[in-house]
């Protein structure tokens, strides 16, 4: 997890990621899937980015620079829901309600727009895209979870509207949820390793729990815990 404020673009180190992970009898059944299903490779990241005006220009060279397919943006600070072209082969598709606070947003390069089958808008934190690419389906989520000051209430409403979203989500496609998640896992992995990696940060506090409660319950695991970073 990085420092809640850090929106440096040059400094992009929380890429936090959510991916499926695999056990049990599910890793042979999806094993024996792989052997016929299509290898599709994509670049995802993630990045909390303060505010979206003005930034457009920066978040582009940053995805062309280290080569990027798609990118899970928030705290964008836009209201509306809508699709807008940024120019140079990207596009981004945001939501939001107010302008002071949250939003989310995923930019895609334009050769996977027309992949693109849904948008589903969930709230000012949360937003989906379903994509279909070369016959395998896809799903980017990116999510604002509440900072550590926010009430109880608010915490809750958003991780019941995430599981509600995974749940949506068909076993047989691939997801990966791009999100800020405003808490640390903590280092080490111990009882844990099914979920993290050993490169978390800091001491774990309530709400990376959460994150790694989340992570038990969907059968998922925190990327960037597996690798460690400057």
């Amino acid at each position: 997890m990085q420092p809640q404020g850090d929106t440096s673009l040059e400094s992009l180190e929380n890429w936090t990621t959510v991916g499926r992970r695999r056990r049990g009898g599910r890793c042979v059944h999806r094993q024996r899937e792989k052997r016929n299903a299509k290898n599709v490779e994509l670049t995802v990241g993630n990045f909390n980015v303060g505010t979206m005006t003005g930034k457009a220009r920066e978040l582009i060279e940053m995805m062309q620079r280290r080569k990027v397919d798609i990118l899970c943006v928030q705290e964008s600070r836009w209201k509306g829901s809508k699709a807008r072209s940024l120019g140079a082969g990207f596009k981004l598709f945001y939501h939001g309600s107010d302008r002071k606070r949250n939003g989310v947003v995923v930019i895609l390069k334009e050769e996977f727009v027309r992949n693109v089958l849904e948008v589903k808008s969930v709230s000012d934190r949360l937003m989906s895209l379903k994509l279909e690419i070369e016959g395998v389906m896809f799903k980017v989520v990116s999510g604002y979870v509440p900072q550590v000051g926010c009430q109880l209430e608010e915490k809750e409403k958003f991780w019941s509207e995430l599981d509600e979203v995974m749940q949506s989500i068909p076993r047989g496609e691939r997801v990966v949820i791009g999100e800020y998640f405003n808490g640390y896992v903590g280092e080490g992995n111990r009882g844990d390793e099914n979920v993290m990696g050993r490169f978390g940060l800091q001491d774990r506090n309530a709400e990376g729990q959460m994150v790694v409660d989340f992570g038990k319950r969907m059968e998922m695991a925190v990327v960037k815990t597996f690798f460690q970073t400057r």
